[in-house]
């Protein structure tokens, strides 16, 4: 069950875990930045070479370096907090991403017709106008129909859109609180966006999805135009939504992350086809995808 923590001293020890959690991951670089080639790559506290898909526990945990992943969850006050993998730091064009269909899934720059994909600056933003990037341990199966946008998943981690006040870094691992939820339907796939912030803000403790628009005022509105309207400048259509654009709140948002929790196990255990998508890790030890610690390095290395 969920431990009901005070809520002042419980988020000055989430500030502490968050700064934790970054010190328990490196990344290594392999490649030059901006070319074909560039691989970011995860280490454990240990060294160990790691899938920043399948290593990373989706629950923060204070134990979650020693643990098998997504064995325990912790919170602060009511909240449950969830590990983010950053991919594009905020006012970047970039499009990282993880590489799914790759062995560890490092982050990558994505590439359509051999050619470096960035997004467009969508007047008056620039490029991505959140931290972007996903929650570990999460999967948006592209063969399970969604009850409520009746479409499949993309084939990837759930996404979240990080909206604190710090520019993050590509590959930084943030604990975040969930705040809501916005069902984006991008050609035809489910693409579910969790709005989230670091618990290491300083407005983490006092903001919530409905207050949003108070402290940060345009921002969801933003989010909103943004997700429309970004592949319109490579001809393609607009997207829409389910719920009209309408942001759903945090218990709705943590019920559709359970579920692509889920959807993972399924994965990682050869209950559901993932088509291309690598699931190599070291850390999950009941999959059948497990590897060595050397067969990781040997991955790294070629």
């Amino acid at each position: 069950g969920l431990v009901r923590l005070l809520a002042a001293p419980g988020w000055e020890r989430a500030q502490r875990r968050c700064l934790g959690a970054m010190s328990r991951y490196s990344t290594e670089q392999r490649g030059r930045p901006n070319s074909p080639d560039y691989r970011l790559y995860f280490k454990n506290a240990d060294g160990k070479y790691i899938s920043p898909f399948h290593d990373i526990p989706l629950f923060a945990s204070s134990q979650e370096e020693k643990e098998i992943p997504a064995k325990r969850s912790r919170t602060t006050g009511t909240e449950v907090l969830f590990n983010m993998i950053v991919e594009v730091p905020r006012w970047t064009n970039a499009k990282m991403e993880i590489a799914t269909e790759e062995p560890l899934n490092p982050i990558k720059q994505d590439t359509k017709k051999g050619k470096l994909r960035y997004v467009a600056n969508i007047f008056p933003h620039k490029g991505y106008i959140w931290n972007y990037g996903a929650l570990p341990q999460t999967w948006e199966n592209p063969n399970h129909r969604d009850n409520i946008t009746g479409c499949g998943g993309d084939n990837d981690p759930i996404d979240v859109c990080e909206i604190g006040s710090k520019i993050r870094s590509s590959g930084e691992i943030v604990q975040v609180k969930v705040l809501g939820v916005l069902a984006l339907v991008d050609e035809g796939e489910t693409d579910w966006k969790i709005i989230a912030i670091g618990v290491d803000d300083p407005d983490a403790q006092k903001i919530h999805i409905d207050d949003v628009k108070k402290h940060k005022p345009g921002y969801l509105e933003a989010t909103v135009d943004w997700f429309q309207l970004y592949k319109v400048p490579d001809g393609k259509p607009e997207n829409h939504f389910a719920f009209n654009g309408e942001f759903k709140d945090k218990d709705f948002a943590v019920e559709i992350i359970r579920s692509t929790h889920e959807c993972w196990k399924a994965l990682l255990h050869k209950k559901a086809d993932g088509g291309d998508i690598k699931c190599t890790n070291v850390l999950v030890s009941d999959s059948p995808f497990c590897c060595s610690e050397e067969d990781a390095r040997s991955i790294v290395q070629s």
